[in-house]
């Protein structure tokens, strides 16, 4: 089985900005994604992994997987994860 990556903290979340928590850890996902760090088909980190990763909430991560699946980049797979959806 394949080792995920281990996520670094971020120290680059604005947490007295006007944009909210969640988008800017999307957003910062989505950037990953998008670099190929994230590969298709493969998982992206749990909640429990992105709330210690980026120093938020677990419903902050939840909200922010949340906004990446609304945004067609990632799929829930019942009892397995959430995993980069492929590129057409």
């Amino acid at each position: 089985m394949a080792r995920r990556a281990k996520w670094e903290p971020s120290n680059v979340i604005d947490r007295e900005g006007m944009t909210p928590l969640y988008l800017q850890v999307a957003d910062l996902i989505a950037a990953r994604i998008s670099s190929g760090e994230l590969a298709p088909n493969r998982p992206v980190p749990s909640e429990h992994e992105l709330a210690a990763a980026f120093g938020v909430a677990r419903g902050t991560a939840r909200k922010a997987l949340g906004v990446l699946k609304d945004r067609g980049l990632v799929v829930a797979v019942n009892g397995r994860g959430t995993f980069v959806r492929e590129r057409p």
